[in-house]
């Protein structure tokens, strides 16, 4: 059975950083892309970041991109997020989620709460 466990979450000013990382199990970890999803207050799910199987193969939305960075260790099941310089709106509920595959993702976590406030 697939587990994704986020941490790291919490509160930050803005330009703060936070990690956010996800614990894998139950299925072979480095055979899948993993991404970083999330949902702003009152709005849908948005796409934040991918990283391939390939460690070096890294994709961002355009609201994020130099500004955060996704990363892998195969060897603990861990997918990490590390964001800087952080903004209002990027104020969330951050999943982590498993590629299906297909260029597409088919489980998720629980979800960690992001909040950037004065």
């Amino acid at each position: 059975q697939v587990q994704l466990v986020e941490s790291g979450g919490g509160l930050a000013q803005p330009g703060g950083s936070l990690r956010l990382s996800c614990a894998a199990s139950g299925f072979t970890f480095d055979s899948y892309s993993m991404y970083w999803i999330r949902q702003p207050p009152g709005q849908g799910l948005e796409w934040v970041s991918r990283v391939a199987i390939r460690r070096s193969n890294t994709y961002y939305s355009d609201s994020v991109k130099g500004r955060f960075t996704i990363s892998r260790d195969n060897a603990k099941n861990t997918v990490y997020l590390q964001m800087n310089s952080l903004q209002l709106d990027d104020t969330a509920v951050y999943y982590c989620a498993k590629g299906n595959g297909y260029a597409a993702f088919d489980s998720w976590g629980h979800g960690i709460q992001v909040t950037v406030s004065l």
